[in-house]
């Protein structure tokens, strides 16, 4: 299944080709006493504009009767999607580990930064476990645990791939305000001690109390350097836009600059305090 975001960014910039034709986007702004946050949302396919708006946009920008029909009916077509997705996590985990799989499968080069947990590739079973019951409860659905756990742990045979380029970095922090009890941490960290000795995987770890020069504000994957993805509470973001990704590109080359790899990185992990359990 297509993921629903591609068809919404294909959506926002045909919206936008249409109003840069009659307007700029101050002016549409100021006629229809809306932000220009607002319309930069709509158009980046971030926001799924609303029937009464895309009236009201149609009415100002003079839009053709027949091409506001095909606008809503791609718009309720949208909509299908959003709700067939949503349909799709409720349904569980699994599937969507075996769309990540198929989609590493392809990728030469793929890159994981994860602000607050631990990357999927170099999960332990029992951590994986701990993540998916946590998805489970908050977004009362994917109560495929043990199914989810074990396509994931199929997912990892990509680390031993000498054609791929793997990339994986995560903070500190995430081991800090672990989502598991202390025996779980313990294993995980011993994975992840591991993880730093792996000839064809390239793993990091952002320090505590490291000066950053941007805000990790999310955990998002990428393939290809063309392909990026953002995973919310309520959804997944994917685009291949070339203004959308080098923001994530310019946040990498940054964090892997003050990340501790190698050495550095087992050091760090060794030195954790023991989680009480």
């Amino acid at each position: 299944m297509t993921d629903p975001s591609d068809r919404r960014l294909e959506f926002g910039d045909r919206l936008q080709q249409i109003r840069k034709v009659r307007m700029t986007a101050k002016d549409f702004a100021d006629a229809a006493g809306w932000q220009r946050s607002k319309i930069s949302r709509i158009e980046r396919g971030q926001s799924l504009i609303s029937d009464p708006d895309l009236t009201h946009w149609a009415t100002i920008l003079d839009v053709p009767a027949d091409v506001v029909d095909e606008l809503r009916a791609e718009l309720r077509a949208i909509r299908l999607d959003d709700a067939r997705w949503r349909a799709r996590l409720r349904r569980g985990h699994e599937s969507v580990q075996w769309s990540f799989a198929e989609a590493e499968a392809k990728a030469a080069k793929i890159v994981v930064f994860e602000s607050w947990i631990v990357p999927g590739l170099v999960q332990t079973p029992a951590y994986a476990e701990a993540v998916f019951r946590s998805m489970a409860e908050l977004k009362d659905g994917g109560r495929d645990v043990a199914a989810a756990v074990a396509a994931r742990m199929q997912r990892q045979a990509v680390l031993y791939d000498s054609t791929k380029n793997v990339q994986l970095l995560m903070t500190e922090a995430a081991l800090r305000n672990p989502l598991a009890d202390a025996d779980v941490m313990a294993g995980q960290i011993d994975r992840l001690v591991a993880a730093t000795a792996l000839p064809t995987v390239r793993f990091g770890i952002v320090p505590l109390g490291v000066r950053l020069q941007f805000p990790p504000l999310n955990g998002f994957w990428s393939f290809d350097d063309s392909a990026l993805g953002v995973e919310t509470f309520h959804t997944e973001i994917v685009t291949t836009d070339v203004d959308d990704v080098q923001p994530y590109n310019r946040f990498l080359s940054a964090a892997w600059d003050v990340a501790a790899e190698g050495d550095d990185a087992r050091t760090l992990l060794l030195r954790l305090p023991r989680i009480d359990g």
